[in-house]
């Protein structure tokens, strides 16, 4: 991983974002947003109910954990008209739009900026604090390619 560090990037000279809560990344086509163990104890606690409760009603199972539920329409569980756990939500989706795959090339960038109103907006995140961000998520990028064929809910084909 330090070698990426000490590449060249189209984000070099760093990207702004700051998330504007508009549910572009929440709705839309179908995904996984992998929770892991501490990410339930505290949504659960932040909706008052039991994990178990928490759980059977909001997860499901996949291959290495859990996966937050979703309507039929492909919106996030927690999405209505704002996200319902935002303070609490799950790293996958703190870490947004900075994965790996939005990254991987400008084009691809390109296309999840056109979805998302927060890109070009708010604080610079230099190359390393980006770099830094990928890395954070890359065990939950890792479980949800490994677990289903749906890509994130952020990264549909448009």
């Amino acid at each position: 991983m330090k070698k990426l560090y000490h590449r060249s990037y189209f984000f070099d000279q760093g990207i702004c974002f700051e998330c504007r809560q508009c549910g572009a990344c929440c709705t839309g086509d179908p995904g996984t947003i992998y929770v892991d163990s501490d990410e339930i104890v505290r949504i659960a606690e932040y909706l008052s109910v039991g994990v178990s409760a928490f759980i059977d009603g909001y997860l499901y199972p996949i291959k290495e954990g859990h996966s937050i539920k979703e309507h039929s329409d492909g919106r996030c569980l927690f999405y209505d008209n704002g996200c319902a756990i935002y303070p609490v939500r799950p790293e996958q989706c703190r870490t947004f739009p900075f994965w790996f795959e939005n990254l991987r090339s400008l084009k691809k960038w390109k296309q999840t900026s056109d979805q998302c109103p927060g890109i070009g907006c708010g604080p610079r995140y230099s190359k390393v604090q980006i770099l830094d961000i990928v890395r954070s998520n890359m065990d939950a990028v890792i479980k949800s390619h490994l677990t289903d064929s749906h890509k994130y809910r952020s990264t549909k084909t448009p």
